[in-house]
């Protein structure tokens, strides 16, 4: 869908069905965008949250939050999101 692709700004939250275990299905759809500035992974599995936050391609990834960081922390997107990352 066109809202999952493009890069949206203001409160838009894209929730989508995916396969008991499919894991890697999910990260090929997040990472099938030409943006990246932000992600948000829900789960009662911290190992699992770790894992995809490392597979994201994203500037930031919130786990069980979204938009709850340090304003000292660095920040910014990948691909054509940002222009790399600012207070890194």
């Amino acid at each position: 869908m066109y809202i999952a692709q493009e890069e949206s700004f203001g409160p838009v939250m894209v929730i989508s069905k995916f396969k008991n275990g499919d894991i890697d299905g999910v990260l090929r759809r997040a990472n099938a965008t030409e943006y990246g500035l932000a992600s948000g992974v829900f789960t009662k599995d911290i190992s699992k949250a770790l894992y995809i936050s490392e597979k994201l391609e994203a500037g930031t990834v919130f786990i069980n939050t979204y938009n709850k960081t340090d304003v000292a922390a660095p920040f910014g997107g990948f691909k054509q999101s940002g222009f790399g990352k600012d207070l890194g």
